[in-house]
């Protein structure tokens, strides 16, 4: 039974550097499933802020939303592009400046790496090297090098509730707003759109987890509620590792080219999250009604390339 939320959503938010393999297809399936079962709204929308890696191929976000449809799933509203919405970074940047506040970063990664090593740094968070330099010496480095913008996030420590992963605790240092080449980062863009757009249920792979006590921080700075988690566990190889496309058959054309459609695979997934039988033909409404959040498996899927087909 739903409980209707109109005023709710929940969203999928795929990059397009590449076709959407079974992984993101999982994903997107929970996502959608998340969102119907709780009566929420399901938005997509296209992280394509890093415009220098996706120029190359301009279809492939076409082609990832005609495999959405070809799945199964449907969404509400229009598909939102981040490359549209820079006028909205720039505006959360400049609220963010006046409290809690901003400082250029001249720092390469190079140098982040060798600091955070250091001992008595924390664990993962930006040293705060550039923090506290003068005038003068921020001159003095903004002729060598150009300046990314970080928070001023006071390096404290937030915790976040998962659906999945129950609590999570993460720090939160002064992460990067824009980077030094002027495109906004990841942090600041998801959060603002998931604001804009009425995201209060964020469902996406596990390996993001570690970004949620930021990005419920900046929530709040910016004026909003965060929302509720749900990390779920990624597809592997059979080695174990991440699933990408050099697995072999991974995506739903290179699987179409070998027999396998789109409403078997659908039925893969759903065997996989334990909503259906083995080969057992399902529809998205058939897998809405059998869903139960609190069932689902909390370790990766092994997909095997070699046995689809």
């Amino acid at each position: 039974m739903t409980t209707p939320m109109p005023s709710g959503a929940g969203r999928f938010a795929p990059s397009p550097t590449s076709d959407l393999h079974v992984g993101n297809l999982r994903t997107a399936l929970l996502a959608w499933l998340f969102a119907r079962h709780s009566g929420r709204r399901f938005l997509v929308r296209i992280e394509d802020l890093d415009t220098a890696r996706v120029a190359h191929d301009p279809a492939v976000a076409d082609r990832q939303l005609a495999d959405l449809r070809a799945l199964g799933l449907d969404w509400d509203g229009e598909v939102v592009r981040q490359s549209r919405r820079l006028a909205a970074y720039a505006a959360a940047v400049a609220r963010l400046t006046d409290s809690p506040g901003t400082y250029p970063c001249f720092c390469s990664r190079r140098e982040i790496a060798e600091a955070v090593s250091a001992p008595h740094a924390p664990p993962g968070a930006y040293p705060g090297t550039c923090r506290r330099l003068t005038a003068a010496e921020r001159a003095e480095r903004a002729a060598r090098r150009p300046a990314a913008l970080r928070v001023r996030g006071g390096d404290i420590t937030v915790e976040v509730v998962d659906a999945l992963a129950g609590r999570f605790s993460g720090p939160v240092d002064d992460f990067v707003l824009r980077r030094n080449d002027g495109a906004y980062a990841y942090n600041l863009a998801v959060v603002v759109d998931d604001l804009a757009q009425g995201v209060d249920q964020v469902v996406r792979g596990d390996d993001l987890l570690a970004s949620s006590p930021r990005q419920a921080w900046l929530t709040e700075r910016l004026g909003g509620r965060r929302p509720t988690y749900a990390h779920v566990p990624l597809v592997v190889n059979r080695q174990g590792q991440r699933l990408a496309k050099r697995d072999g058959a991974v995506t739903l054309t290179d699987l179409a080219a070998r027999g396998v459609g789109a409403d078997a695979v659908r039925s893969r997934l759903a065997a996989s999250l334990g909503l259906a039988e083995a080969g057992e033909p399902v529809t998205t409404a058939d897998l809405l009604a059998r869903f139960d959040p609190t069932a689902l498996p909390r370790t990766p899927w092994a997909w095997d390339a070699g046995d689809a087909g």
